[in-house]
Parts: C-alpha cells; sequence; structure tokens
C-alpha cells in the first residue's frame, strides 16, 4: 500500500507542485527524483497530446521495492505557475535542484539515500545537476545523450527520414529536401535568436530552452559525476544514438553500469518490427517496459543495500 501526498517548492519565485509517493511502512525511505523528458509535461509524464506516464509507472515500480519518489509538475503546466515556453534548459535545472532539495528535507526521506531518475532531457537536467555539487547516491539516466543537443538533433532527422511517411520521403526527394542539412539551418536561426520565444519557420518556439539545449554537451558535466551510474538506452531508440551509451561511460567521473535493452524504444516501451514515431500512442497504452523497472529498480535498491 503506497501513499501519495502533495508536494510544493519553490524555484525562481515560481511555486511548483509535484507528488510524493511513499512506499508502505516506517521511514525514513530512500527516494528518487524522477525527471521528464522534454516539453510540456505534467508530474506523470504526461503531454496534453500523448500520455506517455513514464514517470508514474516509475514511481510505482519504485514503491513496489521500498522507494519513495517525488515528481512534479514543469512551469506552466498542471499545478506549477510559470510560463513554459519561456522557461530554459538550465531553468529546468535549477527547478531540479530546488525540487531535490525539497525531497531531501521531508521527514518522511532518508536524506543519505536520494536517488537522480531522469528520462531523455531529465537524464541530462540529472548530469547537469550532479556537476554543480549536488550530492546524490546514484544517477539512473534513461535514454540519456552523450553528446551536444545540435548533434543529437541531427543524429535524430538522419535517423527518422527512413520511418517517414512514403508520400514526406518522396516529396523530400522531389524537392531536392536534404533533411539534415535543413535541420542545421533552423539551428543557425535559433542561435542568432535573443528572446525567450520566437517564430522560426513559421513555428512559435521556446527559443530560449532550444538555445540552451543545442550548445549544452552533457561530457564535461559527466566527467565531474563521481555518483555511481546506470545508463539504459533502447535498442529501437530513434531520439538518442544507443552507441551514446558507450560516450556516457567514457565521460562519467565514477563507476558506470550500461543497458542497452533489445527492442524498446525511446518512451521505454518495446515495439516489434521496425522502428517508428508512429507507433507511440499504441505503444503507450501500456505501462513502462518490464524490462526497464528490470534493470532500474534492482540497481537502485543495490546501492541503497551498500549504504547501509
Amino acid at each position: 500500500m503506497t501513499t501519495d501526498r502533495e508536494l510544493s517548492f519553490t524555484s525562481a519565485e515560481h511555486r511548483l507542485v509535484g507528488t510524493l509517493t511513499l512506499p508502505d511502512g516506517p521511514g525514513p525511505h530512500p527516494a528518487a527524483l524522477l525527471l521528464p523528458g522534454s516539453g510540456p509535461l505534467n508530474r506523470d509524464g504526461d503531454h496534453r497530446r500523448l500520455r506517455l506516464g513514464i514517470q508514474r509507472d516509475l514511481a510505482a515500480a519504485l514503491a513496489a521495492a521500498g522507494v519513495a519518489s517525488l515528481r512534479y509538475d514543469r512551469r506552466g503546466v498542471g499545478d506549477s505557475s510559470g510560463r513554459f515556453l519561456h522557461t530554459g534548459f538550465h531553468d529546468n535545472v535549477n527547478d531540479a535542484q530546488a525540487a531535490f532539495a525539497a525531497l531531501g528535507a521531508d521527514p518522511a526521506v532518508d536524506a543519505r539515500a536520494l536517488f537522480l531518475v531522469g528520462h531523455s532531457e531529465g537524464a541530462l537536467t540529472a548530469t547537469a545537476l550532479v556537476a554543480r555539487g549536488v550530492a546524490t547516491a546514484g544517477l539512473v539516466l534513461l535514454a540519456g545523450s552523450g553528446r551536444p543537443g545540435a548533434e543529437v538533433l541531427r543524429w535524430q532527422a538522419a535517423r527518422l527520414l527512413p520511418s517517414l511517411p512514403a508520400p514526406v520521403r518522396l516529396l523530400l526527394r522531389l524537392t531536392r529536401t536534404d533533411l539534415v542539412a535543413k535541420v542545421s539551418r533552423n539551428h543557425e536561426k535559433i542561435l542568432g535568436t535573443t528572446t525567450d520565444v520566437a517564430w522560426v519557420g513559421g513555428q512559435r518556439l521556446n527559443a530560449k530552452w532550444l538555445r540552451e539545449f543545442l550548445r549544452y554537451d552533457p561530457r564535461p558535466d559527466l566527467a565531474r559525476a563521481h555518483a555511481p551510474i546506470l545508463a539504459v538506452t533502447g535498442g529501437k531508440d530513434l531520439q538518442v544514438d544507443p552507441a551514446d551509451l558507450q560516450v556516457v561511460a567514457d565521460s562519467a567521473g565514477g563507476p558506470v553500469e550500461t543497458r542497452l535493452l533489445p527492442d524498446v524504444t525511446h518512451v521505454l516501451r518495446r515495439q516489434p518490427g521496425p522502428a517508428s514515431l508512429r507507433a507511440y500512442r499504441r505503444e503507450v497504452r501500456d505501462r513502462v517496459d518490464p524490462s526497464v523497472t528490470g534493470v532500474v529498480i534492482p540497481w537502485i535498491t543495490a546501492r541503497v543495500a551498500e549504504l547501509h
């Protein structure tokens, strides 16, 4: 039997609100801060157009293993104040630092056994946070990249091209459009902006976040991370190169374990057949794949046992 209760905290004068999930039994409990991927996601990891539920599922799996967790609504999402489109990558790191402090200060939590569990952008957030000197018992990096954001997005463009619908691929060929080159040109336009929000390519974008993400290289921060790291990526990830697992292992300042999970996608579900983004809507009807939690949970509980 688990207990959920609201936990709020302040970051840059914004009130951020989340859910503290506590396992059954007396505390204080080891705990994890759950950090989501990019976009206007609520505490469960849901976007209004796609209910990913990644943080919700991770919280349930952790609680079943005796580990508490905190997940929260991003700025301008759910019950949290602020404006999402005006929030930068480093603002998200600041918010995560405030959340981590609030989690560690809760009397139900064992401040000596705090973990960071980040998915996608959340893995980068966790890395940047530890580089600031935040003390953690371990980092779990799920589908986390190991290279600058600009390189990641160019890799995505090249990898996604074969999975686009046939009419779109035909149009790109007929118009002689180099998708990777087009993405690179958009990057130049974004890097030339100075406002938090800007119109680029006919879209209103979170320019501040994109500028900071494009420039962010996690490798120097990984080198400052001396806590144990578990890095997990799916073999069918179309948004982060699975080869970045080795980059993380080579860059980290402390012990690293890596796991490549066959047939698992960027949204941490299993996908049979050719890798495709179009299958996400069907996949997210299921919970996070057991192969993911089956690696993450034993790794965290083993670290907890070492602390005692």
